[in-house]
């Protein structure tokens, strides 16, 4: 028997320019859609560093172009937020990701380790010379006990 899975969602797309200064955009709208879906507070903070290290890394490792934009997109499920971050950049091979020793990296290298600390579900797609994308997730939890 097949998973039952949820095509019912409303969908928010943005494209945005390649250059810093765009990132809050895309923070203060995750916080005005993550705030209408009930998340709580520390989960809304923990959805807007998350995307600002997303598009950071866009930002400085996918586009060679500034002229270019990458895409952010927001699935708004009944239990869950699903986040995409795209560009069709140079890409890089995912087996650099492996587990990261804490340790054994500097200030700069942060960012996937952030978003996986901070989402419940990250997954990141690359092809050489065609693009980049992160898609995070963040489950409504139920705050009854």
């Amino acid at each position: 028997m097949a998973s039952k899975i949820d095509t019912r969602y409303d969908c928010i797309k943005l494209s945005m320019p390649n250059k810093a200064e765009y990132v809050n955009v895309v923070r203060l709208t995750s916080s005005a859609i993550a705030n209408r879906m009930g998340f709580n507070i520390e989960e809304i903070e923990d959805i807007k560093v998350a995307i600002a290290e997303a598009c950071t890394n866009t930002i400085e490792h996918g586009l060679d172009d500034k002229n270019e934009n990458f895409d952010v997109e927001f699935y708004m499920h009944t239990d869950k937020l699903v986040i995409t971050v795209k560009d069709a950049g140079k890409g890089f091979d995912t087996e650099n990701l492996k587990e990261v020793n804490i340790e054994e990296i500097g200030e700069r290298g942060l960012g996937i380790f952030i978003i996986n600390s901070l989402m419940d579900e990250v997954e990141i797609v690359s092809d050489e010379g065609k693009g980049t994308e992160i898609r995070m997730t963040k489950h409504i939890k139920d705050d009854i006990i």
